[in-house]
Formats: C-alpha cells, structure tokens, sequence
C-alpha cells in the first residue's frame, strides 16, 4: 500500500474520531496538535486504525509512536 493511499485513509479515520471534518494530517502530526486527543481518543484511535487496515498493532508498536508519520510508516511496514 503507498503511503498516499494510507494517508487518505487515515484522514478519514482522524476525521471520524475527532469528528472534524476539517481536520488535515500530516507526519508530523501529534496529539498535542489535535483537540480532544487523549488517552480515551488514541485508543479509539488505534482500534479505528488497525479495523481499517486489517492489521494488529503491539502495545510496545502503539507506545513507541511519536507522531502520524510513524504510524503511516508502521501501516506500510506491515501492510506489505
């Protein structure tokens, strides 16, 4: 999957669960960037995610994410 396709998807997914429909993001986006990111987001989040992607994610993955670009990066890796 390229990492243009990932992005569109994980837009969605961000819009969805912060329900902004106006929300952009990039790699560099963290939660400290998005209103009404929390602990309770981000795990609605990462369960949104893996859903979308068919895939599963570690705790150890997930805890060592630093922003989009490193999801994006851990959806292509395991996508492949």
């Amino acid at each position: 999957m390229q990492q243009t396709e990932i992005y569109d998807k994980l837009t969605n997914i961000f819009r969805d669960t912060f329900d902004d429909p106006d929300l952009v993001i990039g790699p560099q986006l963290t939660a400290d960037d998005v209103d009404g990111w929390d602990s309770l987001y981000h795990i609605r989040l990462m369960l949104s995610v893996q859903e979308a992607f068919k895939i599963k994610f570690s705790a150890l993955e997930i805890g060592q994410l630093k922003n989009v670009g490193d999801l994006a990066n851990l959806i292509e890796l395991r996508s492949t």
